[in-house]
């Protein structure tokens, strides 16, 4: 189960506010279609196994759009139940799922953030997805459609990245990382036996983004990095843009400035020119393919 100590208390008169904002659900038109999916969102919405759930989560996040496409998810057996969240941000939730094939994450992106509006420089220039609206609801699809492919992209080179599943207007289906009960911790979170050897490791997978995949991560630090079966998976992809995007060496230096930072941190004293120039100029390995990139 996922910790519950990030997670504010119930605030009463939030919960009272909030009633008017799913009044559409009693519509007749939505009223069957929530039907259909209302024991699948038991975790979320605070009720039967999963009832510890702050409710607010499902007020902030399950707007309209969002349960729409959930509904057509599960119409098509993609997804069978939502059960709780495992991470949160400004941008997205994500969420534990269950699927005939076993759990899922699905990260549901919100579609009345305008933090949206900051995220706009990571799509102008990446030549993948010019002459685009630039719309708020229509910018929030474009980025779970670039994230999902950036995942298609790392897993063709074969780095650990989790598979991408589905997605559909806000939101991404993805690989579940973890055991049956819980998710992998993020690298920030744990202590590992040998740093040093991790972050060679971390600096090979940057190296093979650029160098191989045509990209950089864009946000690469100990947050967006997975610890599971004793190596690191990286994830939190949607930010990540092509080497040709104006502004993507000012990204890798970033990124290469943040895994650095982390290992001396450690105790250790590696410069930031060094770790550079071992992702854009030395060796990269022939990685088996993980699945079909785009």
């Amino acid at each position: 189960m996922p910790l519950e100590e990030d997670w504010d208390l119930p605030d009463p008169d939030e919960i009272m506010r909030s009633e008017s904002k799913h009044e559409w659900i009693s519509e007749p038109r939505y009223k069957k279609m929530f039907d259909d999916i209302e024991d699948a969102l038991q975790g979320v919405m605070g009720r039967g196994k999963f009832e510890w759930v702050d409710r607010r989560v499902f007020d902030q996040v399950f707007d309209r759009s969002t349960l729409l496409a959930l509904h057509k998810l599960m119409q098509q057996e993609n997804i069978e139940t939502i059960d709780y969240p495992i991470a949160r941000g400004k941008e997205a939730h994500v969420f534990r799922a269950s699927s005939q094939k076993g759990p899922l994450a699905v990260k549901i992106f919100h579609t009345t953030n305008a933090v949206f509006k900051g995220l706009a420089k990571y799509i102008d220039g990446d030549p993948r997805f010019s002459g685009l609206s630039r719309r708020h609801r229509e910018l929030v699809n474009i980025w779970v459609r670039k994230e999902f492919r950036n995942l298609k992209r790392m897993r063709k080179s074969g780095l650990r990245v989790p598979e991408p599943m589905f997605n559909l207007k806000n939101v991404l289906v993805m690989e579940f990382i973890g055991d049956e009960d819980s998710p992998s911790p993020r690298l920030k979170d744990i202590d590992v036996e040998n740093p040093l050897s991790v972050f060679e490791d971390l600096l090979e997978i940057a190296a093979v983004i650029w160098q191989t995949c045509d990209l950089v991560h864009a946000d690469l630090s100990e947050y967006n990095i997975l610890w599971y079966d004793e190596y690191p998976w990286v994830i939190d992809a949607g930010q990540a843009v092509t080497t040709r995007h104006p502004n993507a060496k000012e990204f890798l230096v970033r990124d290469v400035t943040r895994l650095t930072d982390w290992i001396n941190r450690k105790g250790y004293e590696i410069q930031v020119a060094d770790s550079l120039v071992r992702v854009l100029d030395g060796p990269v390995p022939n990685l088996s393919e993980n699945s079909s990139g785009d």
